[in-house]
């Protein structure tokens, strides 16, 4: 019994590429984003879906709620699939924490590194990969749309692919994209990584 599970990073938001935007609430989708959305959900109302879980955080949500309208579904929000906890980095920008040894760390040791006051990447992809397992466990046989950060789904491609955390620089996950895993009781295959369908 497999699940075909979409990973879909959320659309593009204000803060993109400026503030290490991580779990602040009232993010809210660019007008780029707005469109992006709007054309993956329009893209994906073509492929059957049982079900569209999202992240809490509003730039998930929003996105999310794109897809599942065209369904006529619910979108379920689920905190294991929440952006990782930067802690003291929450809200800063980008040009604040260059030279900053502990983000040097974090960027050249995922695998070990931890923000300060926040969760490793090792504990962010864990939680999401548990919620992927129980989520395609409960969809058997069906496609499932979930919608969350690029770092978690790089956490959980590098998870299925055997991959160490430390290399999840190595390739992009773009805002809309969707990358789709097979899973089941036999383990998990990457079947896609980083589908740019509004482009």
């Amino acid at each position: 019994m497999t699940a075909t599970v979409l990973l879909i990073r959320h659309a593009a938001h204000v803060e993109l590429g400026k503030v290490l935007t991580g779990r602040r609430r009232d993010v809210a989708l660019s007008p780029e984003g707005l469109e992006q959305a709007e054309i993956v959900g329009d893209l994906l109302g073509v492929e059957p879906l049982a079900g569209v879980y999202s992240s809490p955080r509003e730039r998930a949500f929003y996105t999310a709620r794109e897809i599942a309208d065209q369904h006529e579904l619910e979108v379920t929000l689920l905190d294991s699939l929440d952006e990782i906890d930067f802690g003291d980095w929450t809200g800063k920008r980008f040009d604040e924490l260059e030279g900053d040894p502990l983000w040097d760390a974090w960027n050249e040791a995922r695998g070990s590194a931890r923000p300060p006051g926040g969760e490793t990447m090792t504990e962010a992809t864990r939680r999401a990969a548990h919620a992927i397992a129980e989520l395609a466990g409960a969809h058997a046989e069906s496609r499932i749309a979930i919608v969350t950060h690029c770092d978690i789904i790089r956490g959980l491609i590098a998870h299925h692919l055997g991959l160490p955390l430390d290399n999840l620089l190595r390739f992009d996950i773009d805002p809309a994209s969707v990358s789709r895993l097979a899973v089941g009781s036999w383990g998990a295959r990457v079947m896609s990584v980083n589908e740019r369908l509004y482009q």
